[in-house]
C-alpha cells in the first residue's frame, strides 16, 4: 500500500433520505462524466462521484491491505446515517487485479453519493467537515463516442485458439483439470469515451447484470463473487457458456442441450466445488445446489449456481471473503496454481483488473463483489483507446473453435455498449 496517511484522515459523513431525484429515480444519468463509479442492477443499486478518499493497494494481499486501510478510515469517520439500510453511512467502491503480482487494486469513497433499494432512495455525503446537502444536480448531457474502430490486443483470434489447444494438450496430459484463457481486443473511438454512454447502454439491455464503474473499468456482470450482509453469503457461480441465437424457440432448444452438455457440467462443477470450499471454513452452514440452472442473456446462456452460507463471524465482512474467494476456478482454474502459471504463459497478456473483484463496501464490512467480466478499461492517458476482454473455461473436452466463437459472443456487451447506433 502507498505511504498516503488514509487512517488518519477524519471523514464527516452524513445520510439523508432524497425523495426527489432530478431523474426521475435514474440512478445513472445523475453521474457527471468526471471519475463516476456505479454498481447498478435493475435501477438499483449505488452511483458515486467525486472523491472523499483513496487508497491504492499493491502486491499479492492487496485485498487484505484495503481492507486494513478501510477499517483505519471507517473508526475515524464521524458518521450520521438516518437510513440505516445496506450501503448508507460510509461506502468505498473497489477494484482489485486479477493476478496482484502485475496491477494494482484501488478503493475509492466517493464525496457524493446517491443510492436505492426497494422503492427507498438516499443521498449521503463525505467530506472533512459537516455538510447539509440535499440536492444534486442534473447532469451534463452525455456524449456519443462516434465511430468505433477495433483492431486485435495481445493475440491475434487463429493464434488465440491455438494456445486453447495448447492448454486442452496440457489438461489431456493431467497437467491440470482446468483453465481459463482470455483475450483482448482494443477499441478506438473517434471521440474521448464518456463512460456514461457505456453505462447507460449496458444497464438498459443487461439489466439482469451488475453495471459497474471503477477507476476507468466498465462493464457489466452476470457473476456475483460474493455478497455479504448481516451474517449472510450468497455467491453466483456461471460456468458453462453456450452462444444464443436470437430465436426464442431455438435458444430453448439450446438451453436444454447446455444443461445436458458433459463438457459444460464439467466445467461449471470445478468452478462450483472451488467456492463451496473457499466457503466452508468462513461458514457455519452451506447451501450448495446439486443442479445448476440456465441463465438467459441477451448474448449467451450460462450455467449458474447460487451458493449461500451463514457466516461464522461476521465480522469477516465481505472484503474478507474477497480474499479468501479469489481467484476461482471461474476465471482461474483448477488446480488454482497451475491454471495461473498457464495463464502467464499462454495469454501473453496483463489481464489487469479484468477477471478480478469488483464492488463496493461499506462501514460494518458489508457489501456485494462481483467479478470484472463484459468489461473494458478505459486507457487513462487517452480516453479514445478502450481494451475489451473475454475469457472461455477450459477442459479435456474443448474445442478451439468452439471456444474462439464463445469468446466473440462475450465480447458483444462492451461493443455494443461502445456502438452509436
Amino acid at each position: 500500500m502507498r505511504d498516503d496517511p488514509v487512517g488518519a484522515q477524519t471523514l464527516v459523513v452524513r445520510t439523508v433520505a432524497f425523495d426527489d431525484p432530478p431523474t426521475s429515480g435514474d440512478l445513472l444519468r445523475l453521474l457527471p462524466a468526471d471519475a463516476p463509479l456505479s454498481w447498478v442492477r435493475r435501477g438499483d443499486g449505488l452511483v458515486g462521484w467525486g472523491t472523499a478518499a483513496r487508497i491504492d493497494v499493491t502486491g499479492p494481499d492487496q485485498v487484505a491491505a484495503a481492507q486494513a486501510a478501510w477499517a483505519a478510515l471507517v473508526d475515524r469517520a464521524v458518521v450520521r446515517d438516518e437510513i440505516g439500510l445496506p450501503g448508507t453511512g460510509p461506502v468505498a467502491f473497489g477494484s482489485f487485479a486479477f493476478d496482484p503480482t502485475t496491477a494494482d487494486g484501488v478503493l475509492v469513497v466517493p464525496a457524493v453519493l446517491v443510492g436505492r433499494r426497494d422503492g427507498q432512495t438516499w443521498l449521503t455525503t463525505v467530506g472533512p467537515a459537516a455538510t447539509r446537502r440535499t440536492t444534486v444536480s442534473v447532469a451534463a448531457p452525455v456524449r456519443a463516442p462516434g465511430p468505433v474502430r477495433y483492431s486485435y490486443g495481445a493475440l491475434d483470434p487463429q493464434t488465440w485458439a491455438a494456445r486453447v489447444a495448447d492448454a486442452v494438450a496440457v489438461i489431456r496430459s493431467g497437467g491440470a483439470d482446468k483453465v481459463v484463457l482470455a483475450r483482448d481486443v482494443v477499441a478506438r473511438t473517434t471521440e474521448p469515451l464518456d463512460v456514461r454512454w457505456a453505462l447507460d447502454r449496458l444497464a438498459r439491455r443487461y439489466d439482469t447484470c451488475w453495471t459497474f464503474c471503477v477507476d476507468g473499468l466498465v462493464g457489466a456482470t452476470p457473476e456475483l463473487l460474493v455478497r455479504a450482509e448481516r451474517g449472510l453469503v450468497t455467491s453466483r457461480v456461471l460456468a458453462g457458456t453456450i452462444q444464443r441465437t436470437g430465436d426464442d424457440e431455438a435458444d430453448l432448444a439450446r438451453a436444454g442441450v447446455l444443461a445436458h452438455s458433459s463438457k459444460d457440467l464439467e466445467e461449471h462443477e470445478y468452478a462450483v466445488r472451488s467456492v463451496a470450499g473457499a466457503l466452508a471454513p468462513y461458514c457455519t452452514s452451506a447451501n450448495v445446489p446439486d443442479v445448476p440452472f440456465v441463465l438467459s442473456l441477451p448474448n449467451v446462456l450460462h450455467l449458474a449456481s447460487d451458493i449461500t452460507g451463514v457466516l461464522a463471524r461476521p465480522t469477516t465482512g465481505s472484503l474478507g471473503m474477497v480474499a479468501a474467494l479469489h481467484p476461482s476456478a471461474a476465471v482461474c482454474g483448477t488446480p488454482a496454481p497451475t491454471a495461473a502459471d498457464l495463464i502467464r504463459e499462454l495469454e501473453q497478456m496483463d489481464r489487469g483488473r479484468y477477471a478480478g473483484p469488483v464492488g463496493w463496501t461499506g462501514a460494518d464490512g458489508d457489501g456485494e463483489w462481483g467479478i470484472a467480466l463484459r468489461c473494458a478499461q478505459v486507457d487513462p492517458t487517452d480516453p479514445r483507446t478502450v481494451r475489451l476482454f473475454a475469457g472461455c473455461g477450459v477442459v479435456a473436452a474443448s474445442d478451439p473453435v468452439a471456444e474462439l466463437a464463445e469468446s466473440q459472443a462475450k465480447l458483444e456487451p462492451m461493443r455494443y455498449a461502445l456502438g452509436s447506433g
